[in-house]
């Protein structure tokens, strides 16, 4: 963190960054998620102070924005997260077609969206705050982001860019439904090859993105815009990162979902009674790790639900 300066600012960027940490943390499945959503405030400060290097003076109130999204989400969000993880649950045993995968596209999408409407509010609050500095150095630290995308998604040699992706979708898939066997492998690994993924145009789109945030903060900063319109200028950015003004990326996108919603389907049904009876108690164990944070309930010695 920069020492001086003054301001008091606080991104759209930085809170949908934070939520998005935050979203990660709880559908990890990791068996400390009680510890790391108590220490979700800290985390999401260390991220967003990476894009921004606030100043002395800006810290104390972008951390106190942290900490009264964090509140409000763990009274609010968390037991509608854990509602939907126990409709999963009910469904987990039962085969998947792609019109339901992507109708749980949809349910998880409408759930998440008030933290979102939350956090753009909120942002919006502090947004007079922030000066040239965090602007430039966000500029910065979107350039690195891109960078760190081009060296994972888009390796050079097309075989290694076929198995890292294997290797992320592998890694996803085992930890809800267990240890997959070789024919489901090659379910993932066809799936994968097969994939309309276009990781050059998703590169591009995120570029586009910061590049429309930037210029969206520097706007919205030179008119000292109030309340009202950093509010809805906010929403109409994350609208836009939501639904690309680009038609033909836009198309693209559908293409994706269609194909991703049956390619879940296709693994699903490809899983054994056995490891749909393991996804079913790895949801109730998310759930009911939500729920327990939900009500502050100290963390419990970790159990991995696949030997309960």
């Amino acid at each position: 963190m920069r020492r001086g300066g003054s301001g008091r600012g606080f991104g759209r960027s930085a809170i949908i960054g934070t939520l998005a940490a935050l979203l990660a943390l709880v559908l990890s499945g990791c068996s400390a998620l009680r510890v790391a959503y108590n220490t979700g405030p800290q985390l999401a400060w260390w991220w967003v102070d990476g894009y921004f290097d606030f100043s002395r003076e800006q810290a104390p109130q972008v951390k106190a924005a942290i900490d009264r999204w964090f509140e409000w989400h763990r009274q609010t969000q968390l037991p509608a997260y854990a509602a939907l993880l126990s409709r999963a649950q009910a469904q987990a045993g039962e085969p998947l077609s792609p019109a339901e995968a992507c109708r749980w596209n949809d349910r998880i999408g409408e759930t998440l969206g008030p933290a979102v409407t939350r956090a753009l509010d909120q942002a919006a609050e502090l947004l007079p705050g922030l000066g040239d500095a965090q602007l430039q150095h966000l500029e910065q630290r979107y350039a690195k982001a891109v960078d760190e995308i081009r060296s994972e998604f888009l390796q050079p040699d097309a075989a290694e860019r076929h198995e890292a992706s294997v290797k992320r979708t592998l890694a996803r898939a085992e930890q809800l439904y267990g240890r997959l066997d070789a024919p489901q492998r090659k379910v993932i690994a066809d799936g994968v090859a097969a994939s309309p993924f276009d990781p050059a145009a998703w590169m591009a789109e995120r570029q586009r993105r910061q590049r429309d945030t930037l210029q969206t903060l520097r706007r919205l900063l030179a008119e000292r815009a109030d309340r009202a319109q950093r509010v809805a200028a906010l929403r109409a950015l994350a609208e836009r990162s939501q639904r690309s003004p680009d038609p033909a990326y836009r198309a693209y996108q559908q293409r994706l979902l269609e194909y991703n919603c049956a390619f879940v389907a296709r693994l699903h049904n490809a899983t054994t009674p056995a490891q749909r009876q393991r996804a079913r108690r790895q949801l109730l164990a998310w759930e009911e790790d939500l729920r327990a944070v939900a009500s502050g309930a100290a963390a419990p010695a970790a159990v991995d639900p696949a030997t309960n």
